[in-house]
């Protein structure tokens, strides 16, 4: 079985930031000067497909959160968080998402360059996005499920030169808090419950895979989802190593997505100095790190010197497929979004060392 590649989707922005912010707004709700934004996206979508992606997400580098958000009527931003001001729903005219929109309406193009290709769609969680309210219930999980089920649905598509194939849902910050709103037995982990399943059905029913990117996997809501397929965390987590994890995926007919590479910068430095130098204090490691980027800022350090080794990248697929078996680990990439890294160059380039690795794997 042929193990595939995809991403998380976040990457560093180098560029004109407040005119990217401000086009893609434009573009997704007047259709109108976004030429700047239409250009970095599918520029960079198209460098992701020549790392050896088989299905890259669509580029992100706005705030996962916040473009969300920007989508809906009922959500007014305050100096606390966020407020429900009304039933929250879309905003009139409003459905894509930009960079989804951008890679769709421009295929053919991305086509001419590349071939047909794959896209993997993110959304962020209700669970996550009711994190930035003030005032949190299970009606809010309720109405932000649902509308982020229309957004879900609405991004699906399926074009002559290339087709969404995967659907991810962002739970980041699910499970890392003791959180009373979705205890067991509460109103709010049911409708939580309702709010995933929905999601995950919406797109589903389209034809494509769908997956959950967890931070934590502490709590187990997720395996009751039936219409979820792919369950991912990061390199270390428990999901990766448990007899409960191969139990589960039997009993609910689900697989996994290996992440193979760590992505956090700060801990890919930390690594490379315990092995360089391993008497070094907890405090002396911290101060190192604090050097190490000043270097890199000045120029005087290379980035890529800290990425890991492929050696290591192919030995977590070979350990992965070896407890679970292949035919379980259909997906593999890193644990999490590039947008750490110090430099778009070096993000991309750890995308293609991933990628040569799992080639070489096979």
């Amino acid at each position: 079985m042929e193990i595939k590649t995809l991403d998380v989707g976040s990457l560093p922005f180098e560029g004109k930031r407040d005119r990217f912010l401000q086009e893609a707004l434009s573009y997704m709700v007047e259709d109108k000067e976004h030429e700047y934004f239409v250009k970095k996206t599918v520029d960079s979508f198209i460098d992701k497909i020549e790392t050896g992606l088989n299905i890259p997400n669509y580029p992100q580098f706005r705030n996962m959160n916040e473009m969300f958000l920007e989508m809906m009527d009922g959500v007014e931003k305050i100096k606390e968080g966020y407020v429900s001001i009304g039933k929250i729903s879309l905003k009139p005219g409003v459905s894509e998402i930009p960079e989804v929109k951008a890679i769709k309406e421009f295929s053919s193009e991305i086509y001419e360059k590349t071939g047909f290709f794959n896209v993997k769609v993110c959304v962020t969680g209700p669970y996550t996005l009711s994190q930035l309210f003030s005032y949190r219930n299970p009606s809010l999980i309720q109405e932000l499920g649902k509308t982020l089920a229309e957004i879900s649905e609405k991004n699906i598509f399926k074009k002559k030169y290339g087709q969404v194939t995967f659907f991810t849902l962002d739970e980041p910050t699910f499970g890392l808090i003791d959180d009373p709103l979705i205890d067991f037995g509460a109103k709010g982990r049911e409708k939580l419950k309702k709010a995933w399943e929905k999601i995950f059905k919406n797109c589903k029913d389209k034809g494509v895979e769908t997956g959950i990117h967890l931070h934590s996997t502490s709590d187990k809501l997720f395996w009751e989802i039936n219409s979820l397929n792919i369950v991912e965390s990061h390199v270390e987590d428990p999901l990766y190593k448990s007899l409960y994890t191969k139990e589960q995926l039997e009993k609910r007919k689900k697989k996994l997505k290996g992440s193979i590479c760590i992505t956090d910068f700060d801990k890919l430095i930390m690594n490379k100095l315990k092995k360089e130098k391993p008497n070094l204090k907890k405090t002396e490691i911290m101060q190192e790190v604090g050097n190490i980027w000043n270097k890199i800022r000045k120029g005087e350090t290379k980035p890529e010197t800290f990425l890991e080794k492929e050696e290591s990248i192919k030995e977590r697929i070979k350990n992965l497929t070896k407890y679970f078996g292949a035919e379980k680990i259909p997906y593999v990439g890193p644990e999490c979004g590039l947008r750490s890294f110090p430099t778009y160059k070096c993000a991309i380039q750890y995308l293609r060392k991933m990628n040569k690795a799992v080639n070489e794997t096979k």
